[in-house]
Parts: C-alpha cells; sequence; structure tokens
C-alpha cells in the first residue's frame, strides 16, 4: 500500500514544477500548462486527505476544480488566439503592454 506521505510528495512535486514552469517560462502555452500542472497538483493533495481522513468533501471541491478548469481552458486558448492573431506572437514580454488606446 503507497503511503500518504507518498501521494502528498507526489502533490508537492506538480505544485513546484507548475510554480518553477510560470515563473521561468515566456511562452503562454508553457505558463498555461504550468497553471493546470499546479490545479491537478492541489487537486492530488485534496483527494489524497479527502481517502485519509474519509471525508468527501475535498473530493467534490476536487470535481468543482476540474469542471472550472475545463471552462478555464476554453476561454485561455481564445484568448490565446486573439493575441496571437493580433501580435503574431506568443512571447508573454510582447504583452506587457496591453493597453486599451494601443494601436500596433
Amino acid at each position: 500500500m503507497i503511503s500518504l506521505t507518498s501521494y502528498a510528495f507526489v502533490a508537492m512535486m506538480l505544485f513546484s514544477i507548475g510554480v518553477i514552469g510560470v515563473i521561468a517560462r515566456r511562452n503562454i502555452f508553457v505558463i498555461y500548462m504550468s497553471i493546470e500542472m499546479m490545479l491537478n497538483g492541489v487537486n492530488l493533495f485534496l483527494v489524497t486527505f479527502a481517502r485519509y481522513h474519509f471525508n468527501m468533501d475535498p473530493q467534490v471541491i476536487t470535481v468543482m476544480v476540474i469542471a472550472i478548469a475545463a471552462a478555464e481552458a476554453a476561454i485561455f486558448l481564445s484568448v490565446i488566439i486573439l493575441l496571437f492573431r493580433s501580435r503574431k506572437s506568443l512571447d508573454t514580454d510582447i504583452f506587457n503592454t496591453l493597453k486599451q488606446g494601443e494601436k500596433s
């Protein structure tokens, strides 16, 4: 049987790799995938402790987080398409000046 600490360690590693990906990368797709990895790490942590304490509440929260992440994926990808069409790049340094009146 796999122990609680093993699951907690994997969840912490997923979250840590996601944080490093958000901080270190400049490609917007990699940043998005890192955010999803962070969400999955938190979900694994919630399910682990739900199983350990024989409580179903964190598992319900996990299902809600997965549903919200699916909706967020659709919105995020449509925003990426719009940004790529306007700037012709996915480098995050280009998107630091997204002001309403700017034309370039």
